[in-house]
């Protein structure tokens, strides 16, 4: 009799385990998506794959001094300084907005960022993330022949920007950036309303609160006179009490797409670099 008891106990401890192993393989796997691939939505001057999280308003002040070789009379370009203030908003966690104004060229930007690709794996693999980015500048500067008929198109311009970037391991992130701007006003014939440009940027982690960054920009042969080149910038994000500060250096001037793609004059073997920093405040708005 207890040799019968046994065994039907142990009958029914075997079915259990059928059963449960049956749900386990039932259970759906779950998707995780990768975070912090860049600790902030800009790079340094362009902006990265992340977004601004739903309901959450980020104001940003990105600052920029005068050229390191302008000597110690102005302080190494501590005398001088151009600045943007902006702020953000998260409309929900794929759409973000934004607005600015910067001291170069007397600028009013806008810009719409829609995050259709985000990097996951398990029930949901998808190997990379990507960010179309659309935006429109105002100049407002006082015209400099006021004498003949001047149009207020002329002062817009337009950017559409494709981001491609991929966390490679909690150390390494890589994004590739293909842009066009355009202007409705150029300077010269010899340069084009329309400039197409390839962007990549990278972030490497150094330590558990410090990462490098680094952003380029190739425009492509015979769309601007020579005098302007490829901004390129390198910089380090600096962890803070649950915020990031980031330091850089850039032979761009401005900090806007139209600004520092099609108007760098800056030449980093001649010395002229710009020290800046971007700093941000986040604000939640909507839970």
């Amino acid at each position: 009799m207890s040799l019968l008891l046994i065994c039907l106990f142990a009958g029914q401890a075997q079915a259990q385990d059928d059963l449960l192993s049956l749900i386990e393989e039932e259970t759906p796997e779950e998707t995780v998506y990768a975070t912090a691939g860049f600790k902030s939505t800009r790079v340094i001057n362009g902006h990265s794959f992340e977004n601004t999280a739903g309901g959450v308003l980020d104001v940003r002040i990105s600052h920029r001094f005068g050229y390191l070789n302008s000597g110690a009379y102005n302080l190494w370009g501590l005398d001088n300084a151009t600045i943007r203030i902006g702020a953000d908003y998260g409309i929900t966690d794929w759409l973000m907005i934004g607005l600015g104004r910067s001291s170069v060229g007397k600028t009013y930007d806008g810009f719409a960022k829609w995050k259709f690709l985000r990097q996951s794996s398990g029930a949901r693999s998808m190997p990379l993330s990507a960010a179309l980015v659309s935006t429109i500048a105002l100049e407002t500067l006082k015209w400099a022949e006021p004498e003949r008929e001047n149009y207020f198109s002329s002062r817009l311009s337009y950017t559409h920007q494709l981001i491609l970037g991929r966390k490679f391991s909690e150390s390494f992130s890589l994004q590739l950036m293909p842009t066009l701007v355009h202007r409705n006003l150029i300077p010269t014939e010899q340069q084009a309303h329309d400039v197409l440009v390839m962007g990549a940027a990278l972030r490497q982690k150094l330590s558990k609160r410090v990462a490098l960054n680094a952003e380029y920009f190739y425009v492509l042969p015979d769309q601007l006179e020579p005098l302007y080149r490829n901004s390129f910038s390198l910089g380090f994000d600096i962890e803070t009490g649950g915020h990031v500060f980031q330091l850089h250096f850039t032979n761009s001037t401005a900090m806007i797409e139209r600004g520092f793609i099609t108007q760098t004059t800056g030449n980093w073997l001649d010395g002229d670099i710009h020290f800046g920093f971007n700093i941000s405040r986040v604000f939640t708005i909507r839970e």
